[in-house]
């Protein structure tokens, strides 16, 4: 590993900014949403957010000639001219500072690199490079914004919220892992989808009050009711999520394999015969495992997830229905 992975507080910390283009404004404004102070030092402001920034004191703008003092009170420097003669003897008098600094586009003049970030506030996930393939970086990024769910950051935000009581109500590890496994696993789904954050925050307190009483039983499974797609591109994101977390695949008799493409490769096939579907569903959740009962979408594979459902609400197992796209129904 080639670079210390940071996360860095700024939140009140000068950071000083050269350049006033294009580049300069994206990191200017990833820095100010971390509530950094920055101080920008440029000849010219080539871009409009970065002129408002200015007109609206939301930073503050070095005049005359440059001043390798001004290094001294800045926690990071990030450099985002096209100048590479004054970009080296930036990092030169970065360096002698012992102060972290960013040069955009140039990986060997950089002390740290800026990632590729995918924003689940206060969760936050950061994909480098290492500077040598930030397209790469980006790609990759991209291809987690479709996997994250958006309500992964305000059940974040309660998880941290909430931290000591949920230590006092399940002060062994091991019950607390379970436990986050448990929310994770859409436990909370419906509550966020029916009544926004509001109706989350119940929810969330209402199983953390009977995390206890939860926890001295044996590990519940999760069961997940997915519409198979026409082809595989036609998968919803959250489909396509939920097939990569599952244990064990129940397939409909009338559902062709080629359907678990998108699916998590080492889960379990198991194929239901017409009538048995609740019971091999139920049978599976019941031993803990996350199940995913994949059908049709046709009017007998609808009886089929309504027993479901009903024998999930008998036992106290989570079960919801997750349809895709692209499904031509009965």
């Amino acid at each position: 590993m080639a670079l210390y992975p940071l996360f860095a507080d700024l939140e009140g910390r000068e950071v000083l900014v050269v350049g006033g283009g294009e580049v300069a404004a994206r990191k200017i404004a990833a820095l100010l949403k971390a509530r950094a102070q920055v101080r920008l030092y440029a000849r010219e402001i080539l871009h409009a957010d970065v002129a408002q920034a200015l007109a609206d004191d939301r930073l503050e703008r070095l005049s005359g000639e440059f001043d390798p003092a001004w290094l001294d009170a800045a926690w990071l420097v990030v450099a985002a001219t096209d100048d590479n003669a004054f970009n080296a003897q930036l990092a030169a008098e970065a360096g002698r500072r012992r102060r972290l600094i960013n040069v955009v586009d140039d990986a060997a003049l950089s002390t740290f690199q800026v990632p590729a970030v995918v924003d689940r506030s206060p969760l936050v996930v950061a994909i480098s490079s290492g500077g040598m393939a930030p397209m790469l970086a980006r790609r990759i990024r991209e291809r987690l914004e479709t996997m994250l769910d958006p309500g992964l950051g305000p059940l974040a935000a309660m998880f941290g919220r909430h931290r000591e009581r949920i230590r006092a109500a399940l002060p062994e590890m091991k019950l607390r892992r379970r436990w986050f496994e448990r929310m994770l696993d859409g436990r909370l789904e419906q509550a966020q989808a029916g009544a926004g954050s509001a109706g989350l925050e119940t929810a969330f307190l209402g199983e953390l009050d009977h995390a206890p009483d939860w926890a001295s039983r044996p590990a519940p499974g999760t069961v997940a009711l997915v519409a198979a797609a026409a082809a595989p591109d036609l998968y919803t994101l959250r489909a396509l999520r939920i097939l990569n977390e599952a244990d064990v695949i129940v397939l409909a008799p009338d559902v062709a394999r080629d359907a678990l493409e998108p699916a998590r490769r080492d889960a379990t096939h198991v194929t239901a015969l017409p009538g048995d579907e609740d019971a091999r569903v139920l049978e599976r959740a019941r031993a803990g495992e996350r199940v995913v009962y994949m059908h049709a979408g046709t009017a007998s594979a609808k009886g089929a997830c309504a027993r479901i459902l009903a024998a999930c609400g008998q036992a106290s197992i989570s079960c919801r229905d997750v349809p895709s796209v692209g499904l031509d129904r009965a």
